[in-house]
């Protein structure tokens, strides 16, 4: 699947559970979110925008690297893909991210017995 593009979030679901689940409530935004994919090959930069604020990581598919979470936490991951979905342990969550219709569909799922699923759709701009 080719993820490079730019995408403005189009809908999204359990946006505010999922912010307090990871004690991320103060970054509740009514901004649009940007997303930004650079991909060449297996390496990625996947950078994430709102006014004011940005948050960016590089990765290589299926190799260990060094990334910050959008808490600041600096943690190492390995990025995989299955199913062409992009697949990562983040330290707060797992996140997938797929095409689907030319859309980006992101799903971030807290651990535990009552994980949250936040779903983003975004579409491509």
């Amino acid at each position: 699947m080719a993820f490079a593009g730019k995408y403005q979030l189009e809908t999204q679901e359990n946006y505010e559970e999922f912010l307090e689940a990871t004690g991320l409530q103060n970054a509740k935004t009514e901004h649009k979110v940007v997303t930004e994919v650079v991909q060449d090959g297996d390496n990625y930069t996947w950078t994430q925008t709102i006014p004011g604020w940005s948050w960016s990581i590089s990765f290589t598919i299926g190799k260990e690297c060094e990334m910050e979470s959008i808490k600041g936490v600096t943690f190492k991951g390995t990025v995989t893909m299955k199913d062409g979905k992009i697949c990562l342990q983040f330290p707060e969550y797992f996140f997938t991210a797929e095409i689907i219709d030319d859309k980006l569909v992101m799903i971030c799922v807290t651990p535990g017995e009552k994980g949250v699923a936040m779903k983003r759709v975004c579409k491509r701009i």
